[in-house]
């Protein structure tokens, strides 16, 4: 155990790092890896591969995306917004690749192959994208005559036009919402309020009109009509788990949805553990976006603010997504819910994420006095 007289690195961490958030995130990679054994044997087994091809390979990629929490969290706001920069700069040109050599499922391009790993760009876009959009907010904030708010309109354009062409609406109605969220928490006008408002009214009508897949899903998701199978069956494993669930390994569902593994662990969840069980995780995302955001609301410093609410947002939306889908009372939706489905671009970038989240909160000088330490411009140091 350490001790509060410790001035040490790690012990700075320890004594300073939101660890309420810390233990939410660690709850949420466990779960993962525990549904991951529940719901990917099937898949793995369907389609000739080993029964715990999928679970090895969870927990394989949940080692560095926890190095990559863990290591990011020890960052000040300076060097989270350096990473972020990076991330950006590397993402839009993966971003670029995508389209010319990325990988086609499903009449989309969205992953890329190197090195033989196949990598979502669009994953590690979003929390980098949140940072440079806060940290633009908060300069605009401070010098209103620099237009840091027309670069990060700017930014959001070319991000979207990027999702757009893969396509994936999903992660663009993400983006979209998100900072559009941001701009409101920096003090946009009624005039950007509206003209934003027709903005995605507008897209999402070209959407429906200009893109097949979509016009097809919304379809079935108003009528009921076409090919449901995969949600309606997500829905009965709802329905067949009740509170407590049939037990682990007894589920039905998993073997015939063909995503059971990533976007409807969910479900599975359900048939097997129990609506209690999803009530629970439920919470605990819950908990982390409520947090978040109180957190934020607390905070002086604009970047900050800007930042942790973006962060948790994104967190926030893509689990209701997720679960929406799963619930079937959203449209069917490629996305995965945080820290539990399946999928290495997900995951890392998803912890990349949360480690802001937690380098962000740490505790601030004015509360350091009874650990003994203070903050220079580069950092959190031990006080003469």
């Amino acid at each position: 155990m350490m001790s509060r007289v410790d001035k040490g690195p790690v012990a700075t961490w320890w004594w300073t790092v939101d660890r309420w958030f810390l233990a939410a995130f660690l709850a949420l990679m466990g779960l993962g890896i525990v549904l991951s054994f529940a719901a990917s044997p099937a898949v793995a087994e369907r389609i000739g591969l080993d029964s715990f091809h999928f679970a090895t390979r969870q927990i394989v990629f949940m080692i560095p995306a926890l190095v990559a929490m863990l290591s990011v969290s020890f960052l000040d706001a300076r060097q989270v917004r350096r990473l972020a920069l990076v991330m950006l700069a590397v993402s839009l040109v993966l971003m670029v690749a995508v389209l010319y050599i990325g990988v086609e499922v499903k009449g989309a391009r969205r992953w890329v192959s190197l090195a033989g790993l196949s990598i979502q760009p669009s994953e590690f876009l979003k929390p980098a994208f949140v940072i440079i959009c806060a940290w633009l907010f908060a300069e605009h904030r401070k010098q209103p005559d620099i237009p840091s708010n027309l670069f990060a309109m700017i930014l959001l354009g070319v991000v979207l036009a990027l999702l757009v062409a893969q396509p994936d609406l999903g992660q663009t109605m993400l983006v979209l919402g998100t900072w559009g969220a941001m701009f409101f928490m920096a003090g946009m006008s009624w005039f950007w309020i509206i003209l934003l408002g027709g903005a995605g009214v507008a897209g999402a009508f070209g959407a429906y009109t200009f893109f097949p897949h979509v016009a097809s899903r919304l379809d079935r998701f108003l009528s009921g009509e076409g090919d449901t199978f995969q949600v309606d069956m997500g829905l009965q494993a709802f329905l067949s788990g009740g509170w407590f669930g049939v037990g682990p390994g007894e589920g039905t569902a998993k073997k015939m949805i063909p995503d059971s593994h990533a976007d409807f662990v969910f479900a599975v969840t359900a048939e097997e553990y129990g609506i209690i069980a999803c009530m629970v995780i439920m919470l605990i995302f819950a908990f982390i976006v409520l947090r978040g955001l109180t957190v934020a609301l607390r905070e002086h410093d604009d970047f900050t603010r800007y930042a942790v609410a973006g962060l948790v947002m994104v967190f926030g939306f893509q689990s209701i997504i997720n679960m929406g889908v799963n619930l079937q009372l959203m449209p069917a939706k490629g996305m995965t819910l945080p820290f539990i489905s399946y999928g290495g671009s997900s995951l890392i970038a998803v912890a990349i994420s949360m480690g802001m989240v937690l380098a962000l909160t740490r505790r601030r000088p004015e509360t350091l006095k009874t650990i003994g330490v203070r903050r220079m411009p580069t950092g959190i140091v031990p006080a003469e």
